[in-house]
Protein backbone atom coordinates (compact mmCIF):
# COMPACT_ATOMS: atom_id res chain seq x y z
CA UNK A 1 0.00 0.00 0.00
CA UNK A 2 1.34 3.74 -0.89
CA UNK A 3 0.17 6.46 1.38
CA UNK A 4 0.52 10.11 0.67
CA UNK A 5 -0.31 12.73 3.22
CA UNK A 6 -1.74 16.16 1.90
CA UNK A 7 -2.53 19.28 4.37
CA UNK A 8 -2.90 23.11 4.10
CA UNK A 9 -1.55 25.00 6.54
CA UNK A 10 -2.30 28.62 7.87
CA UNK A 11 -0.57 30.30 10.85
CA UNK A 12 1.41 27.45 11.56
CA UNK A 13 -2.17 25.41 12.02
CA UNK A 14 -3.04 22.54 10.07
CA UNK A 15 -6.87 23.51 8.39
CA UNK A 16 -7.04 20.55 6.36
CA UNK A 17 -5.87 17.60 5.27
CA UNK A 18 -6.40 14.42 3.27
CA UNK A 19 -4.95 10.44 2.44
CA UNK A 20 -4.70 9.20 -0.31
CA UNK A 21 -3.83 5.35 -0.71
CA UNK A 22 -3.01 3.43 -4.13
CA UNK A 23 -2.19 -0.21 -4.05
CA UNK A 24 -1.82 -0.25 -8.05
CA UNK A 25 1.53 -1.94 -9.22
CA UNK A 26 2.22 1.70 -10.88
CA UNK A 27 5.12 3.65 -10.20
CA UNK A 28 5.97 5.57 -7.64
CA UNK A 29 6.55 8.53 -9.12
CA UNK A 30 3.41 8.09 -10.99
CA UNK A 31 1.89 7.49 -7.97
CA UNK A 32 2.82 10.61 -6.56
CA UNK A 33 1.80 12.43 -9.23
CA UNK A 34 -1.60 10.90 -9.17
CA UNK A 35 -2.13 11.74 -5.04
CA UNK A 36 -0.78 14.95 -5.76
CA UNK A 37 -4.06 15.52 -8.05
CA UNK A 38 -6.48 13.83 -6.08
CA UNK A 39 -5.34 15.80 -2.61
CA UNK A 40 -5.52 19.06 -4.95
CA UNK A 41 -9.19 17.74 -5.57
CA UNK A 42 -10.06 17.16 -2.83
CA UNK A 43 -8.55 20.76 -1.52
CA UNK A 44 -10.13 22.20 -4.79
CA UNK A 45 -6.88 23.65 -5.85
CA UNK A 46 -5.14 24.12 -9.17
CA UNK A 47 -1.89 21.60 -9.11
CA UNK A 48 1.53 23.10 -7.91
CA UNK A 49 4.26 23.66 -10.07
CA UNK A 50 7.26 21.38 -9.05
CA UNK A 51 10.26 24.11 -8.73
CA UNK A 52 13.90 22.16 -8.31
CA UNK A 53 13.86 22.72 -4.45
CA UNK A 54 10.59 20.95 -3.80
CA UNK A 55 12.32 18.01 -5.77
CA UNK A 56 15.17 18.30 -3.92
CA UNK A 57 13.00 18.67 -0.64
CA UNK A 58 11.12 15.30 -1.67
CA UNK A 59 13.97 13.27 -2.89
CA UNK A 60 15.59 13.64 0.73
CA UNK A 61 12.84 13.85 2.72
CA UNK A 62 9.91 12.61 1.51
CA UNK A 63 8.05 15.45 1.99
CA UNK A 64 7.58 18.86 0.15
CA UNK A 65 5.73 22.04 0.90
CA UNK A 66 4.33 23.91 -2.11
CA UNK A 67 3.72 27.85 -1.17
CA UNK A 68 2.43 30.75 -2.85
CA UNK A 69 5.35 30.89 -5.93
CA UNK A 70 4.54 27.16 -6.65
CA UNK A 71 0.60 27.94 -8.09
CA UNK A 72 -0.33 29.71 -10.49
CA UNK A 73 -3.79 31.34 -8.82
CA UNK A 74 -3.54 33.33 -5.75
CA UNK A 75 -3.87 30.86 -2.41
CA UNK A 76 -5.32 31.80 0.74
CA UNK A 77 -3.39 29.00 3.14
CA UNK A 78 0.37 29.57 3.98
CA UNK A 79 1.64 26.36 1.99
CA UNK A 80 0.46 22.82 1.17
CA UNK A 81 2.38 19.91 2.26
CA UNK A 82 2.91 16.54 0.98
CA UNK A 83 4.37 13.50 2.68
CA UNK A 84 4.75 10.04 1.98
CA UNK A 85 3.62 7.81 5.28
CA UNK A 86 4.14 4.62 3.34
CA UNK A 87 5.50 2.60 0.62
CA UNK A 88 4.90 -0.53 -0.97
CA UNK A 89 6.72 -3.16 0.43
Amino acid sequence: MFRLWGKIFQNNHMKKDYEFRDSSEDTRTHKIFRGLEEICVQFDLSRPIWLDKNIRDFKRHNKVRFRQDNFVEEIDFDYLEIQVLEEDS
